[in-house]
């Protein structure tokens, strides 16, 4: 899950301390290419991609099974020389999180409500997490048009985290000029020549000086008080005829067969989760708006498309399986990082009250009889030529 106007800039370690060099689990083998869904004008939503019933795989012995995972100076709203208070991140529970203040000038200086550390451990996460998008995509960094009628120019990373994406998309095309932003500077100092890093607030008002002709984000549900806001300032700061695609998981879990009930606790934990996020002010539940807010912010062929990251490898389908096998791995490494500071903050809970749970939520995370999935969303849309 992921990931802000700058009050500090930074072309070296640029969301999320250092990125881990070779943390990040083999990538998965690359499944037959799917075909994209076409862009109509606001069409109504999409047949969902992916999004089936899942058949069961009845052929497992309850053990756990991780076979399946194959075991400069950029333009940004303010730029200033980095502050040594940004590298100072704050601790709990013996995990690092974001130092980033309210610098929007009302004297507030209370922190940015991103709830997830910036450690190592997640950044190993967030590497990993990116490899799953790559797998559930059939291989691509996007799935929009974007760059299929005229070369990308300007590409903007918003909540970059790790700058992982980035970095694969300027290999990719290395003509395009990259910018990541991210509230905590973890991007690795060595990066491909077009690319630059930004610590930034999202949420503060953007002053870039050239706009761009694609604008990505993932997983920053959690991340943003306002994404209407967040979408009218993409289509500003858009080309005519530009791209913004958005990737991001909706809660709380689901389950299709009953296997998973109110009482189960994973299903309590999700619940409770998104309940934290609300108190907090930047509500889990934004994915399931970003169409609409997208087609209210004037973005035209606007698609949404849907996936299922099963929890674990309780799917008969391969694809599926080796999804769920990355997915648990994912979420066993990101049930504390998403838990801490959220249950802490927003629903007042101690330390040990937020362990006790979930080391139940583990168990029914390796559980298959569990079958239990995230939805996950793509939305695009294209700013009117």
């Amino acid at each position: 899950m992921a990931e802000s106007s700058a009050t500090t800039s930074s072309s070296a370690p640029g969301l999320a301390g250092p990125a881990p060099a070779a943390a990040t689990p083999a990538a998965p083998a690359t499944p037959p290419a799917a075909a994209s869904p076409p862009a109509a004008a606001n069409p109504s939503p999409a047949v969902p991609q992916n999004t089936g019933i899942l058949e069961v795989d009845d052929a497992h012995d309850g053990e756990d099974d991780d076979s399946a995972l194959g075991v400069s100076s950029g333009d940004v709203s303010e730029t200033a020389s980095v502050v040594s208070s940004i590298f100072r991140y704050r601790e709990q529970s013996g995990r690092t999180f974001h130092a980033y203040r309210d610098r929007t000038g009302t004297g507030s200086d209370e922190f940015i409500p991103y709830f997830l550390p910036n450690d190592e451990s997640e950044t190993e996460r967030l590497d990993l997490q990116h490899n799953l998008v790559i797998l559930t995509q059939d291989g691509q960094l996007y799935i929009s048009p974007a760059g299929k009628d005229k070369p990308l120019k300007r590409v903007l990373d918003a909540g970059c985290g790790t700058g992982i994406w980035s970095i694969d998309f300027a290999d990719e095309n290395p003509e395009t000029s990259v910018v990541g932003i991210d509230i905590s500077p973890i991007q690795p100092s060595f990066v491909p020549p077009k690319v630059e890093f930004f610590v930034d607030d999202l949420e503060l008002e953007w002053n870039y000086v050239n706009p761009f002709d694609f604008i990505y984000t993932r997983f920053m549900t959690g991340s943003l008080k306002n994404w209407p806001k967040f979408f009218d300032q993409a289509y500003k700061h858009l080309q005519p005829g530009g791209w913004i695609e958005i990737c991001d998981i909706v809660s709380p879990i689901a389950c299709d067969d009953g296997s998973m009930t109110d009482e189960t606790p994973l299903l309590k934990w999700s619940k409770l989760l998104l309940e934290a996020s609300e108190n907090l002010g930047a509500s889990l539940s934004s994915p399931q708006h970003y169409k609409q807010q997208m087609i209210d912010a004037g973005f035209q062929n606007v698609v949404q498309v849907d996936y299922k990251w099963p929890t674990n490898p309780w799917p008969k389908d391969p694809k599926h399986k080796e999804i769920g096998a990355w997915t648990q791995a994912n979420i066993m490494q990101a049930l504390q990082a998403l838990s801490i500071m959220s249950f802490t903050k927003g629903l007042g809970w101690s330390v040990i009250e937020v362990e006790t749970l979930l080391a139940q939520v583990r168990k029914d995370v390796k559980n298959k009889d569990v079958h239990a999935y995230w939805p996950i969303i793509v939305v695009y849309g294209q700013k009117p030529e």
